[in-house]
């Protein structure tokens, strides 16, 4: 099975809607944000290992908090998988934290800035 074939595809969505199932409504750890949510899933061709990108919103702290607190409910998780998908092996979970969600508003935020910039610059030339 090639990396981006159709069956790998339909395996990552479903792995990726039943994680964000699990991590929503069935974990009752503190540590977990309740922001958190999954932004994609790699399941590896083998079906050993999966790499879970995870995006929490929130400080540096419950970002570490919550990596922290998947990782302790790894087992947990991985059991509830087992039971809902139906796959030959169920893949070991690898939570990684993903910024590119909060990297993007950091830079939508910074073009905002250079285009007000730009346009009250554009202004106070007209005015003079």
């Amino acid at each position: 099975m090639r990396k981006n074939s159709i069956k790998n595809t339909r395996i990552n969505g479903e792995v990726m809607r039943e994680l964000c199932k699990i991590i929503q409504g069935e974990i009752k750890d503190p540590r977990i944000h309740p922001m958190t949510s999954v932004v994609s899933v790699e399941v590896a061709p083998d079906l050993k290992t999966c790499k879970a990108y995870i995006s929490v919103l929130g400080d540096k702290e419950a970002q570490n908090d919550t990596l922290v607190g998947l990782k302790s409910a790894e087992g947990y998780i991985r059991r509830q998988l087992a039971k809902t998908v139906n796959l030959r092996n169920t893949p070991e979970i690898r939570f990684i934290l993903d910024q590119s969600i909060e990297y993007g508003v950091t830079m939508s935020k910074l073009i905002d800035d250079v285009n007000k910039n730009l346009s009250s610059q554009e202004e106070d030339e007209e005015d003079e």
